[in-house]
């Protein structure tokens, strides 16, 4: 069976404690209806919520949302440790990948959505990013920013798509709930679309434009 994971990155630092958290807290029920109640996407994907703060920690492992009840919510304190989610997000990313093979499935690049509303405190989080775009299951990474994020880290996060929160035209929270929703949608038709390439010339499909967000070019130096 082929199996495209992916991955959901979220900020939990403590300025997400103004809203940022309940706002996904309040998003993941829709997302974990609107697979897991679509067999041929539920079967063909496989899910997993990371959350970092001052360290980082696999909230809810790669699954198959079909055979899950609900999701974790995730909780803000702490500072924005981008090393620890990258560390993290490798090794996690090398363990699921090799489990689906050893269980016989065809595995597809991992996808990671990640979002952040603030700027990295650690110094070294570009050495660890470095180390998990290098790696053999590298991930193609959709990058989005809000609140006080910069538009120039979030580009360097991403290798794939980036975006970033409108000026005042929309909430955190708002912004935070078409993150969510831009990732089901990713999820929902990237899966339609392997069903309908029978795996040969899939590509993954993410939208051009997020409502409240600001597509960035990665093609600027």
């Amino acid at each position: 069976m082929q199996i495209l994971p992916f991955y959901m990155v979220c900020d939990e630092s403590g300025s997400m404690a103004a809203g940022g958290v309940d706002a996904i807290n309040s998003a993941l029920p829709d997302l974990h209806h609107e697979i897991s109640t679509n067999p041929s996407v539920a079967d063909k994907t496989r899910f997993a919520l990371i959350g970092f703060s001052t360290q980082a920690s696999v909230l809810q492992p790669l699954a198959d949302l079909s055979e899950l009840t609900q999701l974790p919510s995730l909780s803000a304190g702490g500072v924005t440790s981008f090393g620890a989610a990258f560390r993290l997000l490798k090794s996690t990313i090398e363990k699921d990948v090799t489990d689906l093979k050893a269980d016989g499935h065809d595995v597809y690049r991992p996808v990671v959505f990640f979002l952040s509303d603030g700027i990295p405190t650690d110094e070294g989080w570009r050495t660890d990013l470095k180390e998990l775009n290098s790696f053999r299951y590298a991930p193609k990474i959709i990058a989005f920013g809000i609140s006080d994020a910069e538009t120039s880290t979030i580009t360097e996060v991403a290798n794939f798509k980036a975006f970033i929160q409108q000026d005042e035209s929309i909430s955190p929270a708002m912004a935070i709930r078409e993150f969510a929703s831009s990732l089901t949608r990713s999820i929902v038709s990237s899966a339609t679309s392997m069903s309908a390439q029978g795996g040969e010339g899939f590509e993954l499909q993410v939208e051009e434009q997020v409502p409240g967000f600001t597509s960035l070019s990665l093609d600027k130096l």
